[in-house]
């Protein structure tokens, strides 16, 4: 670990912060967790003796401004991302917040232009960009281009999921297409290095939903040209698998974007696998950490800035739109 690792403050600790953030943290090189924030001092210091974390607040605004903070990385639910990074701002730290990075884009550009003002990092916590499978993917696009369509799926088991917000629209914004469809669109913006233009969506809820979508269809098209679809759910079992169809290949990996166990991706012409790549995704929170503390160090920049975490929220915007009229939404590039 290098003479000054980033501090890092979570604010908002909970789920998310259990399952994957700290055991990234655990792998980081460049950066530890030195405080936390929670809605009640109890819990707050509970987690805190859990992880091994040495300042507990239950003030989001004394943990931010803690001299023993140097970033906050901000965890709460959707719909308070834009007054907790503001707060955060406010305190003089750089933030990192994670996805979807508001609720909607009038919400991500009042963050971008407080940052600029402040002159502070801003990022946006798309953590599939630091995953192996999509780097691997990205570097092996030049084997199929151009590419006609691409697919990629997410779906999760959420009924009575324990962030219970999910199915709350004032909370959360929506359903899986904002809570993992973002991943899915962020991805397929990374791979195809290339920016949505045009969105349609389906969306279908039940009565557990009730006002968020359960499932969702969200077709895209590329400025290039390549027709993409995100097919995402929390009614299905867990499932991320990526698909890239080109005219010299097929790019192929089932459950591509997972963090849990190895990834075989295929290369396939003519209906037959000619080559395999196995990679892992283990290291994806650890190295998102890491890069971030690296660009607060001013050793490099951060790869998903707040303007990424916008165009991502544009493409959410635009299909919640699309599946509200039942028409083709467009975004300028």
């Amino acid at each position: 670990m290098p003479t000054n690792p980033v501090r890092f403050g979570i604010l908002g600790f909970g789920l998310h912060a259990v399952r994957r953030l700290m055991p990234g943290f655990a792998l980081a090189t460049g950066c530890r967790v030195t405080a936390l924030s929670r809605r009640t001092r109890q819990k707050a210091e509970e987690s805190a003796r859990a992880y091994g974390i040495p300042l507990a607040f239950d003030s989001a605004e004394q943990m931010c401004c803690s001299p023993e903070v140097d970033a906050v990385f901000v965890t709460t639910p959707n719909s308070c991302h834009l007054d907790d990074v503001q707060l955060a701002l406010a305190c003089g730290k750089p933030v990192l917040v994670e996805k979807p990075m508001g609720m909607n884009a009038g919400e991500c550009r009042q963050m971008i232009d407080s940052a600029r003002q402040k002159t502070l990092l801003l990022g946006v916590a798309h953590v599939f960009r630091f995953e192996e499978s999509t780097a691997r993917f990205r570097d092996r696009l030049r084997e199929i281009v151009p590419v006609i369509f691409a697919r990629a799926e997410f779906s999760y088991a959420g009924r009575h999921h324990a962030r219970a917000w999910l199915n709350d629209k004032s909370v959360a914004g929506g359903g899986p297409i904002a809570d993992v469809g973002v991943h899915a669109i962020d991805a397929l913006r990374f791979i195809l290095q290339d920016e949505v233009v045009a969105v349609s969506a389906m969306a279908r809820s039940d009565a557990e939903s009730k006002e968020v979508e359960a499932a969702a269809l969200v077709s895209l098209r590329f400025s290039r040209g390549t027709m993409a679809t995100v097919l995402v759910s929390t009614r299905a079992e867990y499932r991320t698998p990526l698909e890239l169809v080109g005219e010299r290949g097929v790019l192929f990996a089932n459950d591509a974007l997972n963090v849990e166990r190895p990834i075989r991706i295929e290369l396939r012409r003519d209906g037959t696998v000619v080559e395999t790549d196995d990679v892992s995704n283990r290291l994806a929170y650890a190295r998102q950490v890491d890069a971030f503390a690296a660009a607060v160090r001013g050793e490099s920049a951060f790869p998903v800035s707040g303007e990424e975490g916008l165009r991502n929220q544009l493409v959410l915007d635009a299909a919640y739109r699309s599946a509200a009229s039942g028409q083709v939404e467009t975004i300028e590039v």
